[in-house]
């Protein structure tokens, strides 16, 4: 995927995770990279579990993305607490 692929995949997954995990977002920049993180933590645990990785913008590397971007930003804002 190109760097362009991943900061589109990112913006959607970082997004949507965010609204998933805390309502409002952390900001476009923030959600951009922890959904481009959560993309590949998202395709490395799937990957690991026998399926297949984030091979493009498709459906399923969305989904794998969201669900990593929920994983990251739920530990982002347990580091940072900004939870409480």
């Amino acid at each position: 995927m190109g760097i362009l692929s991943w900061i589109i995949l990112g913006l959607i997954a970082g997004f949507v995770a965010s609204k998933i995990v805390n309502k409002t977002g952390s900001g476009l920049v923030m959600d951009v990279i922890l959904g481009v993180v959560g993309a590949i933590v998202g395709g490395f645990i799937m990957s690991k579990l026998g399926y297949g990785s984030v091979s493009g913008l498709n459906l399923y590397s969305i989904v794998v993305a969201i669900l990593g971007g929920v994983i990251v930003t739920y530990a982002y804002r347990m580091v940072t607490n900004a939870g409480s």
